[in-house]
């Protein structure tokens, strides 16, 4: 109806102008033509008076081709003295006033536009314009006009259908797959008509966000069973190791000691949950309130001062390459965490003798900081599970760790507008964290 009501107010807008640029005109035209004979016929007045005045009268009734011209020259009785109508009319009674009223000149009815125009000593002129074929062709152009409202206004109606035909149709296949969704069909997708139209735009974006929320559903039933597997082994230990105390710790040490690996079982359990809260509210972007302008180079010593004594113990080179870096915008505490994470990664997996290497490099969209080892690596087909929740590969099933560290990598590149890029170094695996550039 908003469709329809906009159409018809457009068509009878363009109705009015049409109106005013003909009829209208016509008018005007008419108005105009009656003053300039009255300009006339006052300046023979005012050069001959009354003689005069009726002799140009005469003139201009004879030399009026159209024969369209009315005049009526009367003195103060209203008797007529001069012009082609055969009396005053009722009612014109103004001076200066347009009236159209109906007259009768040569014995029939017509209608004229006339004006009235007052002389000295009581003389009176009527000046007007017989405008009977005008009237009717404004008649004429009023009826088209007004059928033309009605075509238009029945095709406003019909066109409001179709339009509500189309949103309808275009509302049953998105409500028909959101219906199958809801019923736990996640297969459904809201068919493209193939046109590239708004519709069809709509309905990617919708299949779109129906894929995302199918990869999102998979990734809660992946964690979901992650999390029932990778807990319920340190689970079970403690419970065993608080039952066999129960019954076989025959003095307090025995007990005390069954107690405390009981408790690093569920430390580790806790360690879990709290990398998962992590992961949580770094990918939810809680953290940005913390951002700030950071020094990388900082960060990097820091972690390779921590972790150069673990690296010593293991028989391993930890080298640090951080030059002169410009400052970025972002949270120290994740950043320095991601890089933890990678490190401690990378020396986990590096066999004696190797090198781990920390190394940070500014590049024309911010920075990229890589940490690279020359352990196993991670096989080609696995790169791309790497960052999820509890994924390990084969080579790492047999270290601690509970799957979270590259997924919580990867959630702090994406709190910063980064990436997380994974690469064979031939040995090894390199790790590169591309973070923008400071604002």
């Amino acid at each position: 109806m908003v469709y329809a009501g906009l159409l018809a107010i457009s068509a009878a807008a363009l109705a009015f102008y049409l109106w005013w640029a003909t009829a209208g005109l016509l008018d005007r035209q008419t108005e105009a033509a009656i003053h300039a004979d009255a300009q006339g016929l006052s300046e023979r007045w005012t050069e001959g008076r009354l003689p005069l005045l009726v002799l140009t009268i005469r003139e201009r009734l004879e030399q009026n081709v159209d024969d369209d011209a009315l005049y009526l020259l009367v003195n103060s009785d209203l008797q007529p003295l001069a012009g082609n109508l055969r009396g005053w009319p009722a009612g014109v009674d103004d001076p200066g006033q347009p009236y159209e009223l109906r007259v009768t000149r040569a014995g029939a009815q017509t209608v004229a536009q006339v004006q009235r125009y007052d002389l000295p000593d009581g003389y009176h002129l009527l000046i007007g314009r017989d405008v009977q074929a005008r009237v009717k062709l404004r008649q004429l152009l009023a009826d088209a006009l007004l059928w033309g409202l009605v075509v238009v206004a029945v095709m406003a109606l019909a066109g409001a259908f179709i339009v509500r035909s189309l949103f309808r149709r275009t509302l049953a296949n998105v409500s028909v797959t959101a219906a199958a969704i809801s019923s736990g069909d996640f297969s459904r997708r809201v068919r493209v008509s193939g046109r590239g139209d708004e519709f069809d735009q709509l309905a990617e974006t919708i299949n779109d966000m129906l894929d995302r929320i199918a990869r999102l559903m998979e990734g809660v039933r992946q964690v979901s069973n992650a999390i029932a597997h990778d807990l319920r082994t340190p689970i079970t230990r403690a419970r065993a190791r608080l039952e066999d105390a129960a019954l076989h710790a025959a003095t307090p040490g025995e007990l005390h000691a069954a107690i405390e690996r009981a408790t690093g079982d569920l430390d580790g359990i806790v360690a879990v949950f709290q990398a998962l809260l992590r992961i949580s509210e770094i990918e939810a972007g809680s953290r940005r309130a913390a951002f700030t302008s950071l020094d990388v180079g900082a960060v990097l010593a820091d972690v390779a001062e921590l972790y150069d004594p673990l690296a010593e113990e293991k028989g391993l080179r930890l080298t640090l390459d951080a030059p002169s870096i410009p400052p970025i915008h972002g949270d120290p505490e994740m950043l320095r965490q991601a890089v933890t994470n990678l490190t401690d990664n990378a020396i986990k997996f590096s066999p004696p003798g190797g090198e781990v290497r920390l190394s940070a490099v500014a590049v024309p969209s911010g920075v990229e900081i890589a940490v690279a080892d020359q352990g196993p690596g991670i096989p080609p087909e696995d790169r791309s599970r790497a960052t999820e929740r509890f994924f390990r590969g084969e080579a790492a099933r047999s270290t601690p760790g509970s799957g979270l560290g590259l997924a919580l990598v990867q959630a702090v590149a994406l709190l910063h507008g980064g990436t997380l890029r994974l690469e064979d170094a031939d040995p090894g695996l390199r790790a590169t964290l591309s973070l923008p550039g400071n604002e």
